[in-house]
């Protein structure tokens, strides 16, 4: 019997784990990989999250992370804006950061179950059965769901998105690439899709793409389609040509789903994408993951401490998650319609590139506020 259960590992799990623990409440996280491993990722988090960062004392200041402050937006045939970026925000990479993470969450006493997949939840009589795959089962008075984009998990909960096919992969490369401005974030148009590149630790830079599932239809495989389809761009034709590639291959995930989740499923509280996802074009879902778990774990703490009633922990929760949210989520799905055509990225960029006001307003739509 466990307080809190929280399923999955990354940024907004780990978060949420420490700052229970933080608090002395009993935590167990149930992950279904063994740190450290790697994330298809944009790899870019706003600077919206380091003041709380910084005062958990999770900051991650000995694996220097890059400091990224512009921002380039190229269109399908390489004509570029280059945007100030007012907050701008720090570059790391998931296998460094979720394992930094994970060894702070071990120094506060959060138990971990690695290499573990959860097969089911249940939920009765005030509290939840968690299965696993190897035939354990657990039980607690909480339950965090924090298993990112799409899970088995979310079909077994009958989540309404996990029915409808996604159009969209995810593509991220690890990269040594010297003509990159370190204080950069890039975002490259090509037909029906976006890359991303910016540094992260160790002199790397992250580059990390969304493309449409029908580009790799129309080739036989992801490396011909970087070369027939992305790199018609030609800002993302030097990055493709004279970049040093540092994984022997491409991390790849399918089933990239924008659509809009419940905060709230069957009674487990969802956090990160597993509540919502922005899209990579705008950025900042690693910020919200962790702005996400701060606020659940503050109407956790005094549900757990004061015996209050679980309908007002999840409609609580649910006001909270959609008030700082639910209209980040919304305008990044609008300006996603700005970009990955020819003729549209073209007029989109122009307009960055003449008017600072509306360039500057879509910026802030896609930042929050430091908390």
């Amino acid at each position: 019997m466990r307080k809190v259960i929280i399923i999955g590992g990354g940024l907004a799990g780990l978060i949420a784990a420490i700052c229970l623990r933080r608090h002395k409440i009993d935590v167990l996280l149930i992950e279904k990989k063994v740190y450290p491993f790697q994330r298809v990722c944009g790899e870019y988090i706003s600077n919206e999250v380091r003041n709380f960062l910084e005062h958990l004392d999770i900051y991650p200041h000995r694996h220097v992370p890059s400091q990224i402050n512009r921002l380039q937006l190229s269109s399908v045939n390489g004509k570029s804006a280059f945007l100030a970026l007012q907050l701008g925000g720090f570059g790391i990479s998931r296998f460094t950061f979720d394992h930094f993470l994970y060894e702070k969450a071990v120094e506060t006493g959060v138990d971990f179950m690695l290499n573990t997949q959860v097969a089911d939840v249940k939920f009765s009589q005030d509290l939840f059965t968690v299965a696993t795959d190897s035939g354990e089962t657990l039980q607690s008075t909480v339950v965090i769901g924090a298993f990112g984009k799409r899970s088995k998990l979310d079909k077994s909960l009958n989540r309404p998105f996990f029915k409808r096919k996604s159009p969209y992969l995810g593509v991220k490369y690890h990269v040594e690439y010297g003509s990159h401005a370190h204080d950069l974030i890039a975002l490259h148009n090509f037909n029906n899709g976006y890359c991303g590149i910016n540094k992260i630790e160790d002199g790397k830079y992250n580059l990390c793409y969304l493309s449409a599932r029908s580009n790799l239809n129309n080739n036989r495989k992801i490396s011909e389609m970087e070369q027939n389809v992305l790199c018609r761009n030609p800002e993302l034709e030097k990055i493709f040509s004279s970049a040093k590639f540092l994984f022997d291959k491409p991390e790849v995930i399918n089933e990239i789903s924008f659509e809009t989740k419940k905060p709230v499923e069957q009674h487990i509280l969802m956090c990160g994408d597993a509540a919502g996802m922005i899209t990579p074009l705008c950025g900042n879902g690693m910020a919200m993951g962790i702005h996400s778990a701060k606020i659940l774990c503050e109407e956790i703490v005094p549900y757990l401490n004061s015996h209050n009633s679980r309908f007002l922990l999840e409609q609580n929760y649910v006001r909270r998650w959609n008030t700082l949210f639910k209209n980040r989520l919304w305008s990044g799905r609008q300006i996603q319609r700005l970009f990955g055509s020819e003729l549209v990225s073209n007029f989109a960029v122009e307009v960055a590139r003449r008017s600072k006001p509306i360039s500057n307003f879509l910026v802030r739509q896609t930042h929050g506020k430091p908390f």
